[in-house]
Formats: C-alpha cells, structure tokens, sequence
C-alpha cells in the first residue's frame, strides 16, 4: 500500500517503523513543525521526523491541515490509507475522504475510554489498573470513530508517564503490524463506539500539575508518576515551585484521621521527607527545588532547612 503517516512524538516512532517493516511504501511523512525546546529555546524536529529523514522520507510540517495548501498536497500523493498516531491534529473531512482504504489512527487508550491528547498521564493520575491501545478508523470528531483492533496493557504501580508510553508505544506498533493485512485484503469488521461510555483525557494543564495535599496519598501518588518524567507534579516551599519526581505511600488511611494539617511534614531522614496528606501519609523521594537539579530528598535535606511541622503548599511555614 501507498501510506501517509501523520505524528510526532516518540510515541509514533515505533508504528511508523513497523509500517516500514511491513514492505508498505510510506510516500510521506507529516508532523507538527519544529519547537523551541529546553532552557535554551531551540528550535527542535519532533522524534517522527528524526526518523523519517534517517529513512529518507520526505517530511512535510503544516501549521495546519485545515489549509487548502495541506489537503491539495496529500491529494498529490494519491496515498491508499493514512496512518496516524499521536500527530497532534484533527484531520479534516477533505483529508479523511483521500485515500480509498480510510484514515486509520493508533490511540493510546481502550476507546471510548480516555478519548483525546492525554490519555496515557490521566490513565495514571486517575489509578486506572489496565489501558491499552486502539486502532480506529478517523472521523471527524474527537477519537469518536469505528473500532478495529486493540489491545490490553496493564498498568503496574512502577509504571509512570514514560514507561507507560514506551510499553503503549511498542503494543500499538504490533497491533498495526497485525491490523495492516486486514485492511488491504478487506477483511476489517468495524465496531461503533459506545459514545455514551465516552470519557475524555485532555491535554494537561498547569493546575494539573500542581499537588493538593488534602487528596489521599494514593490519589498524589499517581498524580506523580503520571506526570513524571515530562511536566513534574508539583508543590510550594517558601513561596517557590518544588517539584516531586517521585514518592511511594508510607501509610494509607480511608479518611483523614491525624492531627497534622495535609502537607505538614512529619519527619525527615536518610531516606526522604514524609508528609501528611488527605488520608494516609507520603515519602518524597527525588525532589526538583527551584532552581536546582532534580535530587535525592535525602541530599537536599543535608543542606535545608526543613523541620518537623511545616507544611508544603504555602510560604513553606
């Protein structure tokens, strides 16, 4: 088959290599345009497009695909099908009515469940047990077309953000591998979504980011792992941003029952700082002060002046 493949992240890396494994003709490769990254704001190729140019495809950037210049440049490709993962648009109807085998996207969540551009952070902050990949033919609303394969993948309690992607990343380029045939023989049998069972992942704010020490320790625990290691959860010390990388449950309760106010500190040793929250107790472990590196807790504390009885999520007093 011709194939247009539309994404950016790391995420999409993998199903467009399998793509290429698979003898398919990638005609083209479409991203999001290069970003300003990091302290020093350059200007940085997404990962989909490193790897295009290492296979020397050719690669297109549009703002827009909405653009009458975007929809007539994949008309002149005349692809079969267009493959998408995590490209970061909404395609158009006059892109969707291309190519004769559909527009197929791989998502990173068990559809109708987690539609949108965060599914695999919300999967953990929310304390789901189970995700998974979904390929779906492309409509024009939001992740809201018909089911053609997926595949389960749990979530363990050492996953974050990161690992989770890389695990999705590589279930959702098999499960392509496996689905490709199946459309170039005919053989695909779509199923509607429930669109009444729809929930929704949005992209995340920085409020999300931010910790609320009256939520249980479980709640933050999973608020942590699911932001790490790209945004950081985070809270305030003396009035700045102090982020937690990561932290584990010291101690779990059903319902607030100490006489220490959520975010007080109730002891700092070797081996990090606990906290009180909602319900139950935390023990930070790799913390990122303002304006430092992310370290150890237990190496910031030689130098801190942190004490039993002061709280995070204030002035730090």
């Amino acid at each position: 088959m011709r194939i247009v493949f539309m994404g950016t992240p790391s995420f999409a890396v993998s199903s467009l290599e399998r793509v290429l494994e698979s003898g398919h003709e990638v005609v083209a490769v479409f991203t999001q345009p290069d970003r300003p990254k990091g302290r020093k704001r350059e200007l940085t190729p997404p990962p989909v497009k490193e790897a295009a140019l290492v296979h020397g495809i050719p690669v297109h950037q549009p703002e827009r695909m909405r653009s009458r210049e975007a929809v007539k440049l994949v008309e002149s490709l005349k692809p079969d099908l267009i493959v998408t993962a995590a490209y970061g648009q909404i395609l158009p109807r006059a892109v969707l009515d291309v190519p004769p085998l559909g527009c197929i996207n791989v998502h990173g969540s068990l559809l109708p469940h987690y539609r949108g551009g965060a599914p695999i952070q919300r999967s953990i902050i929310n304390g789901e047990s189970v995700t998974g990949v979904t390929i779906m033919y492309m409509a024009e609303g939001l992740d809201t077309g018909d089911m053609i394969s997926r595949v389960e993948v749990p979530i363990e309690d050492s996953d974050t953000s990161g690992t989770l992607f890389e695990k999705l990343s590589l279930a959702g380029a098999d499960l392509l591998a496996r689905t490709l045939p199946e459309i170039e023989a005919g053989n695909v049998t779509a199923v509607a979504q429930a669109h009444d069972e729809a929930t929704y992942a949005p992209n995340l704010t920085r409020e999300d980011e931010r910790i609320d020490w009256s939520r249980s320790a479980r709640q933050i625990f999973n608020q942590v792992r699911g932001l790490s290691p790209m945004a950081g959860a985070f809270t305030l010390w003396n009035g700045e941003p102090f982020k937690v990388w990561r932290c584990v449950v010291e101690r779990t309760e059903t319902a607030a029952s100490s006489e220490y106010a959520p975010g007080t500190v109730l002891s700092t040793d070797g081996e990090g700082i606990v906290v009180q929250t909602g319900a139950g107790t935390l023990r930070l472990l790799d913390i990122q002060p303002a304006g430092k590196r992310t370290m150890l807790a237990a190496e910031w504390l030689k130098g801190a002046r942190l004490e039993r009885g002061q709280r995070f999520g204030g002035d730090g007093q």
